[in-house]
């Protein structure tokens, strides 16, 4: 009995059909991953000044605050955690909705008006002048899984300087950990907001001190 062949065009449909099934498949898995979860840096909002603070905003210097900087590899919105030492590391699939540097800074602005040190509390890039600068940069902001339970790690260095002059009249590394409730990107995040928090206020606290300082200074703008 002699067989026929199939037909030249339902050989080339299987063909084609055989070379489509791959990329079918890669459609479905990728339904199959789970979109990304985005995550915020929001702190709790400053209050005004004590009567004690305004009443020394007339002879208060003016602080312009540049944006924050950071770090090579900290200057994203991926969540960065670590297992060994020097090795950084992405959570697939959760997110910063900004990057760090650019949540925090309406925070520093906030906590540092809250003090009462200072006439005005202006955010870079203004055409407002300033008596003095704060310059910030984030140094790491990590959930670290070295230990148990899981910690975040924040950490800032400041340096406050006089327009006028450009000199340093101080700097202060800041340095936080908070244990994460959760083994999981949501629990460093909660860490996270707490331990930026809790730095943030140490920061307001070093420049309304160093500001202080720099009023008695002979130098300072009257």
């Amino acid at each position: 009995m002699i067989r026929q062949s199939a037909p030249p065009f339902t050989r080339l449909a299987v063909a084609a059909l055989l070379l489509l099934l791959p990329a079918a498949c890669s459609m479905f898995d990728a339904a199959k991953v789970p979109p990304p979860a985005f995550y915020s840096l929001s702190g709790v909002g400053a209050s005004p000044p004590t009567k004690a603070a305004a009443a020394r905003l007339g002879a208060a210097p003016t602080l312009i605050v540049n944006p924050p900087r950071a770090a090579p590899g900290f200057d994203s919105q991926r969540i960065i955690y670590v297992r060994e030492p020097y090795q950084l590391e992405y959570f697939a699939h959760s997110e910063w909705i900004d990057t760090p540097a650019r949540m925090i800074a309406p925070r520093i602005v906030a906590e540092l008006e809250d003090t009462g040190a200072f006439r005005a509390v202006v955010l870079a890039p203004s055409a407002a002048a300033g008596d003095l600068r704060l310059d910030v940069e984030i140094i790491r902001l990590q959930q670290e899984f070295d230990r148990s339970p899981s910690r975040t790690r924040f950490t800032l260095r400041a340096y406050l300087v006089d327009s006028d002059s450009r000199q340093v009249l101080a700097w202060r590394e800041f340095d936080e950990t908070v244990p994460a409730p959760q083994a999981n990107p949501y629990g460093g995040v909660m860490a996270a907001n707490s331990a930026v928090q809790q730095v943030v206020q140490r920061l307001a606290s070093f420049c309304a001190d160093a500001t202080g300082n720099w009023r008695l200074s002979p130098g300072a703008r009257r």
